[in-house]
């Protein structure tokens, strides 16, 4: 297994929409596997495949001791109640902001042996799902984030690539997707 490198924002890749895997291959299997040891070594929560150049519809996550990968996913049940939290982003180091996001969620897609699976998640789970799902469309977490904190965000992602500010790695793990 390798640790891979995790695409940063400006990544023109962040925003594109990855593909549907066709038939899942052991390439595949190998990338799931060197997608979770780059999420566990930076680390974090939760790691879509085109945050490591790949675009293709694949995810891996790990909270608490739940450690998968789901191929294909389609959230199919987003609950109506929604709740606000602190989300940071690998490929955003350095901010966290407050996302408002449903509060449970039903997954479908396969797992790394093509079998299907479908999750119904809450807490962190869910956010991780919704969160991971979004990079798969080409979106970010602060795309989220209403007008001033966007602008706020964009600002100091801006700085940092200019070498105004280093970014900080304050997120606890748990908030960093």
């Amino acid at each position: 297994m390798a640790v891979l490198g995790i695409r940063m924002f400006g990544d023109p890749i962040l925003r594109q929409r990855a593909s549907e895997v066709g038939e899942i291959t052991d390439l595949h299997r190998k990338l799931i596997a060197n997608m979770i040891e780059t999420m566990h070594e930076a680390p974090g929560v939760g790691l879509a495949a085109p945050q490591v150049g790949v675009l293709e519809r694949i995810f891996v996550y790990a909270v608490d001791e739940t450690v998968g990968a789901i191929i294909n996913p389609e959230i199919i049940v987003h609950s109506q109640e929604k709740e606000t939290d602190i989300e940071g982003c690998l490929s955003l180091p350095g901010l966290s902001y407050p996302v408002e996001r449903a509060v449970s969620v039903t997954i479908r897609g396969l797992d790394e042996n093509g079998e299907p699976v479908e999750i119904d998640a809450d807490g962190l789970l869910a956010v991780v799902f919704q969160h991971e799902f979004d990079h798969l469309d080409g979106v970010l977490f602060i795309d989220h984030l209403p007008g001033d904190m966007r602008k706020e965000a964009l600002r100091t992602l801006r700085d940092q690539a200019l070498g105004l500010t280093v970014p900080s790695f304050a997120p606890a793990p748990e908030e960093r997707l």
